[in-house]
């Protein structure tokens, strides 16, 4: 990635984390969960809202580094419409750019918005951090 993009990247999460999106719960989700990263302190509260069997909406609250809270900001704008599968296709997707310390950039296609998180997947301790509002995604899905 070059220098430029990055500090393009670098902006786009700091102002997600100043200005996020779908912050703030709402009554009726479909399902929830709340995750904790024990390493930094982060924490995530996620809900799923489903109308006709997609994802209407993803609603969160939550405390922690630029980095989490970008990352849920991001989820939430790529999720609603996806089914269940899709959304837990895009799941894994991430997870598996994130694992691969830098060796895999986030498919673009698949990910939209995510591709500005590919770069904290160099930093192991920081990995948790982005997959935060996911690992809430996924755990939420399985009450579906």
């Amino acid at each position: 990635m070059s220098t430029g993009l990055g500090g393009l990247y670098q902006e786009v999460i700091l102002d997600l984390a100043r200005h996020p999106h779908a912050k703030g719960l709402e009554e009726g989700a479909a399902a929830s969960s709340h995750q904790i990263n024990p390493t930094c302190g982060d924490e995530v509260t996620l809900q799923l809202h489903v109308a006709d069997g997609r994802i209407d909406r993803i609603r969160w609250e939550g405390d922690g580094c630029a980095i989490s809270q970008s990352s849920a900001s991001i989820l939430a704008d790529l999720a609603p419409g996806l089914t269940g599968p899709e959304l837990q296709e895009r799941i894994e997707a991430f997870r598996t750019a994130m694992r691969s310390k830098g060796r895999i950039e986030p498919d673009e296609e698949l990910l939209g918005d995510a591709v500005v998180l590919g770069g904290v997947s160099r930093y192991t301790a920081r990995v948790k951090c982005a997959m935060l509002a996911w690992v809430a995604a996924e755990d939420a899905l399985r009450a579906l």
